[in-house]
């Protein structure tokens, strides 16, 4: 009912009763603001077009239900285009659920754990190719002959999928079934198999684990993680001795040093001006400073921000791939679709160097709103890595996004 009390969000991310030192949930449901069931259904037309403009501006202004998040999502990450039916999505998602069925074969080809509901967390295999210490798990690889490098490197990752696995969001209830630890291992390593420029690396669990939760169908869930990682792929690109992110974190260097000079010349002067202390932030954008639902809540508002209607065009161009990502078609004419309120001051840009994600202007929100504290009580990076961490829990995603879009705007002017 509009008007109506908000809503904790709690319930339906359910944690185990021992784990009482996550942090707290911000996000309510707030009728009248939320993107409710009834509104998004309401948003299509009798043969399926989406009135993406609404849903985007209801975004911005208090999120999605979490009965309606994973389907919404897809349309974030663009899964699928807003003009289409619901016949023509039907189509692509069942052509998606094949391929997905196809690639998962494969690897279960080349070692039959996959699917089998387990997973692993010791090493089957060494870099020669050879068996490794553990020869239970070595019976499980198919008689295939010698191992092509493609396979070894990715046996090679299978256990620390695992072991991450093991460590993301155990504070859930959801996690405690074997099932859903195992789809997860399922899903990342079967992107670990086709993605064999990037592979798997750590924090992608972190990236992937909202999709299993969200989406029932594992192809459906696999597709919205490979979105995803479209934006994101970049950040785990390792070259030589140097993560990918590291690109990043030379960006959010050059904005904090555009609106907050003083600041960045402390980080400077304690040895900090690589920015290594927001990695995290921007590896896995933000999982860890939120509570798991705020979290959720600050994606979805940072894909509404950054909408671009191009995208699924893009990805479903004939010959792309996983590799063509965000940031591909710069340049190219864009169409007059509604976007994001971030999107559309990028497109006022000339030069695409400026483009930026909005996750390096999230982080320098937050940066500049504990520049005071850093100023003053930051005598040396590990007191800068405290007071970042002292903030888990006390983040506000909707101020954060406001944040991001003023500093956004400032930064536009002196550039």
């Amino acid at each position: 009912m509009w008007g109506g009390p908000a809503e904790p969000a709690d319930s339906y991310y359910a944690v185990r009763p021992e784990c009482t030192d996550v942090p707290r949930t911000r996000f309510k449901i707030k009728p009248g603001k939320t993107l409710s069931a009834r509104k998004w259904q309401a948003a299509f037309s009798l043969d399926g077009h989406l009135d993406i403009g609404k849903t985007l501006h209801r975004i911005q202004r208090g999120g999605i239900h979490p009965s309606i998040r994973g389907e919404v999502w897809e349309f974030l990450l663009a899964c699928y285009d807003p003009e289409s039916t619901f016949d023509e999505r039907d189509q692509i998602r069942q052509h998606r659920r094949v391929q997905y069925a196809r690639w998962k074969n494969e690897c279960r080809e080349i070692f039959p754990v996959i699917g089998s509901g387990r997973y692993i967390t010791a090493p089957v295999i060494t870099e020669d190719g050879m068996n490794g210490n553990n020869t239970e798990m070595m019976k499980k690889l198919t008689p295939r002959g010698p191992l092509d490098k493609k396979a070894i490197q990715w046996l090679l990752t299978l256990h620390q999928i695992g072991l991450d696995v093991m460590r993301t969001d155990r504070t859930l209830v959801f996690y405690e079934k074997q099932e859903n630890l195992s789809k997860l291992w399922d899903i990342l390593s079967v992107y670990a198999w086709i993605d064999t420029d990037v592979g798997y690396g750590q924090g992608m669990s972190d990236l992937c684990s909202p999709m299993i939760i969200l989406l029932e169908d594992e192809a459906d869930a696999f597709w919205c993680f490979e979105r995803l990682m479209r934006r994101l792929r970049g950040n785990f690109r390792c070259t030589g001795n140097s993560v990918g992110v590291e690109k990043q974190l030379s960006y959010l260097a050059a904005v904090t040093q555009v609106i907050d000079p003083k600041l960045h010349h402390h980080f400077e002067t304690l040895g900090g001006g690589d920015y290594l202390f927001a990695f995290r932030m921007l590896m896995v954008l933000f999982r860890r400073e939120f509570s798991f639902c705020d979290s959720l809540y600050l994606w979805e508002m940072m894909w509404a921000l950054e909408y671009d209607p191009d995208l699924f065009s893009l990805y479903e161009e004939p010959g792309s791939n996983i590799t063509k990502a965000v940031g591909s078609n710069k340049g190219k004419p864009k169409s007059r679709r509604p976007c994001g309120k971030y999107e559309r001051e990028n497109m006022k840009i000339k030069s695409s160097d400026t483009s930026l994600p909005i996750s390096v202007f999230l982080v320098a929100s937050v940066l500049k709103d504990k520049s005071s504290k850093l100023l003053h009580e930051a005598r040396g990076l590990d007191d800068v890595v405290k007071i970042l961490n002292d903030m888990t829990g006390n983040l506000d995603a909707k101020k954060a996004c406001i944040g991001a879009m003023k500093l956004h705007k400032k930064y536009l002017k002196k550039v």
